[in-house]
């Protein structure tokens, strides 16, 4: 159901102020990519070019076929039906109930019979573990709630595309947790394509099957999660890794004279951890046998990689490990 998102050198500035000079990148279709970069990157930036709300100054953004940016607006108006959007907050109306919010794209872009309505708005809100939750105010719920709500109305006019901006902003690890696992099983159950911006190193570690990295002015690295994830580039090491060794500052960038004088040698990525998987222990076809990406290329993993909290290897014991899965 997903499709494919083809960017190819996307340049977006306001004013004198140069926020990419050249992104491209391809997302595939049906696969969850996640996106990265230290803060003023750019990241909300590029979802907005993606769905027209912004233009880029040049550069392509191919979508089912259409050129995004050069889209009339009555054809532009189309394909966003093709996006579900989770904003950071959530973005619901404060006087609606989370049932007229999640209702609000049906109503406003499609002629469904109430009843209709109700059916897709309560199956949205199964989907997010949020029955019996239709007649409380967003005031009245927490933010992961918040979040979920957010979540199901981006789910209800059945999109190609999620896009999921700081979706684990203000919430705590545990919370993060379940949301995570949520994206897992969603795209599991739907097939569409997800892209979500995260600063949360741990959820880009664990969630999608690409990573992308955002970092002076233009995207450093985007490719399969362990391909970054073992890479010794200096920008991608320092991030992924939590460090402070290496070219990125408190302000966005060190000076390269301060890069310079930073005498400590390249360290070791830290170990890859294994992928989360959906819960009905079932195998999404996005999902590749952990370590491949590294042996078709010849890497050697970090000591300590695809070891899960409980110590089983999944480098190893992987099928093993499906079949227990399976037999629940």
């Amino acid at each position: 159901m997903g499709v494919e998102i083809r960017v190819e050198g996307l340049r977006k500035s306001f004013g004198r102020q140069v926020i990419w000079e050249d992104v491209s990148l391809t997302i595939p279709a049906g696969e969850i990519s996640a996106l990265l970069g230290p803060s003023g990157t750019g990241k909300s930036v590029f979802l907005k070019n993606l769905v027209g709300l912004l233009r880029p100054d040049r550069g392509h953004v191919y979508v089912g076929g259409g050129d995004v940016p050069r889209l009339r607006e009555n054809d532009l108006y189309a394909l966003r039906r093709q996006f579900g959007v989770l904003f950071q907050d959530g973005a619901l109306f404060g006087s609606m109930n989370l049932y007229d919010n999640i209702a609000f794209p049906l109503r406003e872009h499609t002629k469904k019979s109430e009843s209709e309505i109700r059916r897709i708005v309560l199956e949205k809100m199964e989907m997010v573990g949020l029955s019996g939750s239709e007649s409380k105010l967003p005031g009245e719920i927490s933010g992961g709630m918040k979040k979920r709500a957010g979540l199901a109305r981006a789910l209800v006019l059945d999109p190609e595309v999620i896009l999921a901006d700081e979706p684990d902003s203000g919430l705590d690890p545990v919370r993060t947790a379940y949301l995570n696992q949520l994206f897992v099983d969603l795209n599991t159950q739907l097939g569409a394509t997800f892209l979500i911006v995260t600063h949360d190193i741990g959820t880009a570690r664990v969630l999608p099957d690409n990573l992308g990295l955002l970092f002076r002015r233009g995207l450093v690295m985007f490719g399969p999660r362990e391909m970054v994830l073992s890479s010794t580039h200096p920008a991608v090491n320092q991030f992924f890794n939590a460090r402070r060794q290496g070219p990125i500052g408190m302000a966005e960038e060190k000076d390269l004279a301060d890069v310079a004088a930073e005498t400590a040698p390249p360290t070791m990525p830290a170990p890859i951890p294994p992928q989360l998987m959906p819960s009905d222990g079932s195998l999404r076809p996005s999902m590749r046998r952990p370590g491949e990406w590294l042996r078709e290329h010849g890497v050697t993993p970090p000591p300590g990689s695809f070891v899960d909290d409980e110590g089983r290897d999944w480098l190893n014991d992987w099928d093993a490990l499906v079949a227990q899965r399976q037999r629940r």
